[in-house]
């Protein structure tokens, strides 16, 4: 996704190191910086679809002793959620539908996809982008139209 100009006032970047025991950490800090924003609204889904988003990047990266950058920011009407990791050559494939029978996961990208109002991924020169926004038009913080 095109980095959007947006307030750093509404902007989060951070990175973790590619393991599991790091997932928690992101999921709360995503959930942190939306509550302080005045986002309660979306802030449940939207920390759902980090927690995806990151764990398939920890688990799918194969480059070693990589981090995972998780950044947050206001676009216009919308949170924008990306998740990026150094491995560009692997994108995420979606499943069409997921059994009961299945091995557990493989299936966070439709959950995804049902949460957020729209999602993509983008192939950088050196890394990939999943990206997913979240629209918060009328319930913006502080009165901001």
């Amino acid at each position: 996704m095109p980095a959007a100009h947006t307030d750093d006032l509404f902007r989060d970047t951070f990175r973790i190191p590619k393991r599991k025991a790091q997932v928690p950490a992101a999921r709360a800090r995503v959930r942190g910086v939306l509550e302080k924003w005045g986002f309660n609204c979306i802030a449940a889904n939207l920390e759902l679809v980090a927690c995806e988003l990151v764990t398939s990047a920890v688990a799918h990266c194969r480059v070693a002793l990589a981090e995972i950058q998780v950044a947050v920011h206001l676009d216009g009407g919308d949170v924008v959620l990306e998740i990026s990791d150094p491995d560009g050559e692997r994108l995420p494939l979606v499943r069409m539908a997921c059994s009961p029978d299945e091995a557990e996961g493989g299936c966070g990208l439709l959950l995804v996809a049902a949460l957020s109002n729209s999602w993509g991924c983008l192939k950088l020169e050196y890394d990939k982008c999943v990206w997913a926004r979240f629209a918060v038009a009328g319930d913006r913080p502080g009165g901001l139209a």
